[in-house]
């Protein structure tokens, strides 16, 4: 990648498909873009699809390689259509995915081929590169039937999933998630002799409250499990009844701290409804690598760090890949109107990351 222009123009281009979960065929012809583009460089690259979810993966015949880029097409929904007209102000380029994530996309097309391009020249095949690309087009929705599929049928050593931190910041630790339901049930009687019932809101509120002693809020950043709230509902709509049922919606964000199964266990012990676990996500945990400290030993100023939350990293745990997330800047604008990635950051991530690919040893077995 000679310079910044061409790394803007093609996350531009990618901003412009709308490619949100409510439009799947935007997300059908983002990933054919990239196909076509792929192919145009000379690039093999397979497009599958899984329950209909599109996916770009450059692999070796194998499907073992040394070091993954991970990156996803598709985005959140825009309040306004906008936001897919990128362009480029006060030091970043404005749009939605610009952050989240068309740079990693883009950014990983353009350093294949220039690897490529290199190895190449040096005599050798496309075999020969010493890493592979997995684009996605469903991680804002859960990445399944991209992410977690394809890397069932992935091995490699590393991975760097382009889609968080910072080009300062690697992040080798997110919070998994629990998605809960708890059920309250009460008695019904008329709203005007509410002592001939038992409320089944009172009790649904006074489960949360001993729910949450078992999540201590430390205030600011912090890194243990937390506990929110994010719904609620009476199984009436009537104010003039005592509801007989209540429910509520929790989202759970578990550290390394905490065993999943056991934590579900222990909230279950302290309220009087019952807790449904709706979902479950593994979160990403270091592990030993030296993929992790070559990268680190890219700038001076690069250091491990954390993240509140998933990304589908989440899924190398499940494989037992080592791997991290890693990217560009933008102020923590991602999913917002003012969603940006600032040139700056991309300019520094890019050249930090094409050192480490070459960097790449090639005589460490591929053991996954």
């Amino acid at each position: 990648m000679d310079n910044l222009d061409e790394l803007i123009a093609l996350t531009s281009k990618l901003i412009r498909f709308k490619s949100t979960s409510s439009r799947p065929e935007e997300i059908d012809s983002c990933a054919a873009y990239i196909h076509a583009w792929l192919k145009a460089n000379g690039i093999a690259s397979q497009l599958t699809h899984n329950n209909d979810v599109p996916c770009v993966s450059v692999l070796p015949k194998d499907d073992a390689v040394p070091v993954l880029l991970m990156a996803h097409f598709d985005v959140v929904e825009a309040e306004d259509d906008s936001l897919f007209e990128p362009k480029v102000e006060n030091g970043s380029l404005w749009g939605r995915g610009s952050l989240d994530d068309k740079y990693g996309v883009a950014m990983s097309m353009l350093r294949y081929r220039d690897s490529l391009r290199e190895v190449v020249a040096q005599g050798g095949t496309q075999a020969d590169m010493p890493f592979g690309l997995l684009l996605t087009g469903d991680e804002e929705s859960g990445g399944h039937d991209g992410a977690r599929t394809l890397l069932k049928q992935v091995r490699t050593n590393f991975c760097i999933a382009l889609d968080g931190g910072a080009p300062d910041t690697v992040i080798i630790k997110q919070k998994g998630i629990l998605n809960l339901r708890l059920t309250a049930q009460g008695k019904a009687a008329h709203g005007a002799r509410p002592w001939r019932g038992e409320n089944a809101a009172d009790l649904l509120i006074e489960d949360y409250l001993r729910l949450k002693e078992l999540f201590p809020d430390k205030g600011g950043e912090h890194w243990h499990r937390t506990l929110n709230l994010g719904a609620l509902h009476t199984g009436s709509n009537s104010l003039n009844q005592v509801p007989a049922e209540a429910h509520a919606l929790f989202d759970v964000r578990y550290t390394e701290e905490d065993t999943p199964d056991e934590l579900v266990k222990a909230m279950r012990a302290t309220i009087r409804g019952t807790l449904e676990v709706l979902v479950q996500e593994p979160q990403l945990i270091p592990y030993e690598t030296p993929y992790l400290g070559l990268l680190l030993e890219q700038h001076p100023d690069m250091h491990p760090g954390c993240a509140h939350g998933a990304s589908d990293a989440r899924f190398l745990t499940e494989r037992g890949i080592p791997g991290v997330v890693w990217g560009a800047w933008g102020s923590s604008t991602a999913h917002s109107l003012a969603e940006h990635v600032t040139l700056e950051s991309l300019n520094t991530l890019s050249r930090r990351l094409q050192s480490f690919l070459q960097a790449i040893p090639i005589n460490i077995p591929i053991k996954n």
